[in-house]
């Protein structure tokens, strides 16, 4: 299985994607490493707004994207028992 990346969720999303490309998607390493900074930095130091709130939109993101894939996984396990 190939790891499918993307420059962020919303851009994957709207691109178009098999069920194959949801459960392999992994953020880029770009991104990641954008999320880590503002992880630590809201835990020791406080963000400013606009970081605040870029923050709560990877973390939206982040958490449809995992929930798209429980049900993608769900349904693979339901159709190979059918």
């Amino acid at each position: 299985m190939k790891t499918v990346t993307a420059p962020d969720p919303i851009r994957f999303f709207a691109g178009g994607f098999t069920t194959e490309d949801l459960l392999s998607f992994r953020p880029s390493e770009e991104h990641q490493r954008r999320f880590e900074e503002l992880i630590a930095r809201e835990k020791f130091g406080g963000l400013d707004p606009e970081e605040a709130d870029e923050l709560d939109g990877m973390m939206e993101a982040y958490h449809v994207i995992t929930r798209a894939q429980s049900e993608a996984r769900l349904a693979q396990m339901r159709n190979k028992a059918a």
